[in-house]
């Protein structure tokens, strides 16, 4: 085999933990691979004291294990029901890593092609991440409002790694934000191959040098990059789940930095931040330099009955004619996937009549077991849709430059304090249109309402407004 061939396949398997099905070899070739030890088995499922874990995702619940027949052995064994969307692991089939040389990254004098200029706050934290990567700091997070600019405040820390001739991912909980972010990835970095790992991605092998992808993706990934920046480490699943932190900390090399990014940091890394433990940049304000808007709130008292009927409260429509721009598109969140679906043929007729859309095409709804969602989140960027019913799966990590917000039922408690902050960032995102009005529909207050609402205003004063 020639270095070149070589070199090839260490872009492909290196810094990968994958199954025997997952490496594209035929058989010969793979046995040789095996007797070269260019590739290492390792097993799947190892059993500890009181437990087994599984070696891919980390798994140790036992209620997460179950017994299948082997085909190929016609023996019982144990695999992990955790991480099986990925691919059944196995205790019979082990996983495989890279054992030879690592591959050669690139160097790159000016990778980043964007022509931007950052405010003086995004500055303040690009430097600060590219010191962190520079001098080799384990740890750093981006505290940064809704609508601060965190993607482009990467760039120079991206920028940085591959200048270093370094590998980096970005990986985020959301499939749905790795769509978002691929596009802009490559035209920042245009010499740059950038690939988008997620359910569903064309690309399959990972040999690039920037990567973006679902933290799920990580679990694929072990010693595979020296910069891991973790975007929207508050999400659900990410926050939710031991494997997508544990798989995320695995990805990384022995030597490298985890930046963390966030607008709504849970309560261990507040709790670091306090002790000091975890170095820090806090950036409250947005970039256009306006205000994040303030939810107000509407009490609805048969709100109940209009859900279990299908239709919105009384108070949405009340509110709907006195908007401060009827220009705006708008965004109505929903707390389940039944409302997201059955509630917009009773509004299409309405708006129609309030002249808010001109035909039932201007309204649609979306959500996560929606096959089309990435052509409707593309329709309504592009102003073809109007009106879009949603759940929280695009609370966060979409941008629409002109929208109100409206969230039904507010004090469900699907909308916790996080996600109620960053659904109230999707409005004023636009230099254009800064502001936009935010509306929390409820039939009681809540703790995460307040909170919410105090949380925003407090981002607001920390940035110099007076809210």
């Amino acid at each position: 085999m020639t270095p070149t061939q070589l070199e090839n396949l260490s872009r492909i398997f290196s810094g990968r933990i994958l199954l025997r099905r997952e490496i594209p070899l035929n058989e010969p070739t793979f046995q040789q691979f095996l007797d070269n030890q260019y590739l290492i088995p390792q097993k799947s499922i190892i059993k500890k004291l009181l437990a087994h874990q599984c070696m891919r995702c980390g798994n140790e619940k036992k209620s997460l294990f179950a017994k299948i027949p082997c085909s190929i052995c016609n023996k019982t064994h144990l695999y992990c029901r955790k991480c099986i969307q990925m691919g059944r692991v196995m205790e019979c089939e082990p996983l495989y890593t890279w054992g030879g040389e690592p591959p050669n990254w690139s160097t790159y004098k000016q990778p980043c092609t964007w022509d931007g200029t950052l405010t003086q706050g995004q500055l303040q934290a690009s430097n600060h991440m590219v010191q962190a990567i520079r001098s080799g700091e384990k740890e750093y997070l981006i505290w940064a409002v809704c609508g601060a600019g965190k993607t482009e405040m990467i760039f120079p820390a991206i920028t940085e790694t591959l200048q270093q001739g370094k590998r980096i991912c970005i990986a985020t909980p959301r499939a749905d934000v790795v769509r978002e972010l691929y596009p802009r990835l490559q035209k920042a970095f245009e010499e740059v191959p950038v690939q988008a790992l997620y359910g569903g991605s064309e690309t399959k092998d990972a040999t690039a040098q920037l990567i973006i992808a679902t933290t799920h993706q990580l679990l694929r990934f072990q010693h595979a990059f020296d910069v891991v920046i973790v975007d929207e480490i508050d999400a659900f699943p990410f926050h939710a789940d031991p494997s997508l932190p544990y798989s995320a900390n695995r990805a990384k090399k022995q030597d490298s930095t985890m930046i963390y990014l966030t607008a709504t940091p849970r309560k261990d890394h507040q709790k670091r931040i306090a002790k000091k433990t975890l170095p820090h940049t806090f950036v409250p304000v947005r970039f256009h330099g306006h205000p994040l808007p303030v939810p107000k709130t509407k009490i609805c008292f048969s709100l109940k009955k209009d859900l279990d009927e299908y239709r919105l409260p009384k108070a949405f429509y009340n509110w709907l004619p006195k908007r401060e721009n009827s220009k705006r598109q708008l965004l109505i969140f929903v707390p389940t996937i039944k409302l997201a679906e059955k509630m917009k043929d009773s509004l299409a007729s309405i708006l129609k009549k309030e002249k808010v859309i001109s035909s039932e095409a201007m309204l649609t709804s979306v959500h996560a077991e929606d096959v089309d969602r990435e052509e409707k989140v593309i329709q309504f960027r592009q102003k073809k849709i109007t009106v879009m019913i949603t759940t929280t799966i695009l609370e966060r990590g979409v941008t629409f430059p002109s929208v109100d917000v409206a969230i039904v039922d507010a004090g469900h408690s699907v909308f916790d304090e996080a996600a109620l902050v960053q659904i109230a960032g999707r409005a004023g995102r636009s230099a254009d249109d800064p502001i936009g009005e935010v509306i929390f529909f409820h039939d009681g207050k809540t703790e995460a309402m307040e909170r919410a609402i105090a949380s925003i205003k407090k981002m607001n004063k920390r940035g110099g407004f007076e809210t």
